[in-house]
């Protein structure tokens, strides 16, 4: 049996910012970054703990609007593409979490230049917009792979460049107030930055339990399914079919809470994989596959690091792997896989068969029996949770269908909204 679920607020933060930027090496740990910047401006400015503490959650989040990795390549490397669409979209997200509103209009404003402001710098929203504003500038000014105290001057001229036009006076003055420090610049660039945010950051004395889990869990679905078009209710299914077994096989109350916390999880490492590959319309090359095989590890070392979450990320990540060890990315075999796991097995599969995908319709309810089966017979899938599927397919069907169909829609509201409002 579990014990109630707690884990340290800034762990999970930054671990869930760690998981939107893991794509690519030239954007790797972007928001981690920006935060400590956001962090050492707030503290120069001597801003009250609550408010630098939104601070640095929007910046752990900002991007989270940006769904594909090629849209945060762009961002990132000053392509232009619409700024607009992914600052609603990332205020959208942020007010679904109750723990995450609170920073939800600055991270709306952190791309509006200090010209396009009629409100005073005084004015909460933007003075906080300004301060992530420069630190997402500068962090994005940051050459990668040279040494940082070579770009201390140009990055001082940069961000004195758009003084007064992109931001305002006040806002460059507290970076230059810190921008002589080296100690800033190699904390900044420091491969270590996660541990030192952890242990001397914001919210690092900061406790969640199991609804507050639950609510950035249910953000997260949504900027995992959102990512493409066909995966816009995946994770709402696998969450809702794994909690209907989990409840028909007898779980606790507090496991089956942590299923569906699992559920919306378990595709978490499919942010770092490509639209061109989940949105490809025929069969995967071998070196698509390779790529694709890779998410359910990055699941695992994304929610492994959260401490508590231990029992979740082996429910969320061990979703294919099989009986018989030939699963991936552990190959791990019968005796390694416990009962949530297999559950959440039967889950994924039935829903990923049962939806539409690129290079076919969703199947019916023959073929998808005959793949079931065939997967208990192959000692891959566990027997007693798939009959137990079979045994309830109508009710699990529909369950599932409609919570589908509300994630869908949502989808399509939220992305036509985004687009009416920026263009």
């Amino acid at each position: 049996m579990l014990n109630e679920l707690t884990v340290n607020f800034s762990n999970l933060l930054l671990s869930l910012s760690d998981a939107v930027d893991l794509a690519n090496s030239k954007i790797a740990s972007h928001q981690m970054r920006t935060a400590f910047i956001v962090w050492q401006l707030c503290r120069t400015a001597q801003l009250p703990e609550v408010e630098t503490d939104q601070l640095y959650m929007a910046a752990l989040l900002h991007d989270i609007g940006a769904l594909s990795l090629e849209e945060k390549q762009r961002l990132h490397d000053f392509i232009e593409v619409d700024l607009d669409t992914h600052c609603i979209l990332s205020e959208a997200l942020f007010n679904l979490s109750p723990l995450l509103s609170p920073a939800a209009r600055v991270v709306r404003f952190h791309h509006k230049p200090w010209r396009e402001w009629d409100d005073p710098l005084s004015s909460p929203d933007v003075f906080g917009a300004q301060i992530l504003y420069l630190a997402d500038l500068l962090e994005r000014f940051i050459v990668r792979d040279q040494y940082i105290l070579l770009q201390v001057d140009d990055l001082k001229k940069k961000i004195l460049a758009v003084s007064g036009n992109e931001l305002h006076p006040e806002i460059v003055d507290l970076f230059m107030q810190i921008a002589h420090r080296e100690d800033f610049w190699f904390d900044l660039t420091s491969p270590r930055l996660y541990s030192l945010l952890l242990h001397s950051g914001p919210y690092r004395l900061t406790e969640i339990g199991s609804s507050s889990i639950f609510s950035i869990a249910s953000l997260f679905r949504h900027i995992i399914d959102f990512k493409s078009r066909f995966t816009a209710s995946h994770s709402t299914g696998v969450a809702e079919c794994a909690v209907l077994l989990s409840q028909k096989f007898g779980l606790t109350d507090t496991e089956i809470v942590q299923m569906e916390i699992a559920g919306y999880f378990h595709d978490l490492g499919k942010l770092a994989v490509p639209n061109a590959i989940l949105e490809k319309n025929s069969g995967l090359t071998k070196e698509e596959f390779a790529i694709i095989r890779q998410h359910t590890y990055f699941t695992y070392s994304v929610l492994n690091t959260v401490g508590g979450l231990d029992q979740i990320s082996e429910w969320a990540a061990f979703h294919h792997e099989r009986l018989d060890g030939s699963g991936y990315p552990f190959h791990i075999s019968a005796d390694k896989i416990n009962i949530g796991a297999r559950i959440m097995a039967v889950a994924d599969l039935f829903t990923a068969v049962a939806e539409d995908r690129p290079y076919r319709k969703g199947m019916e309810r023959k073929q998808i029996e005959s793949i079931l089966l065939s997967q208990v017979n192959k000692n891959a899938n566990d027997k007693r949770i798939t009959m137990l599927l079979l045994d309830n397919y109508q009710e699990i069907v529909a369950r599932v269908k409609e919570k589908q169909a509300l994630s869908t829609e949502m989808f399509e509201k939220k992305f036509q909204q985004c687009t009416q409002k920026s263009s």
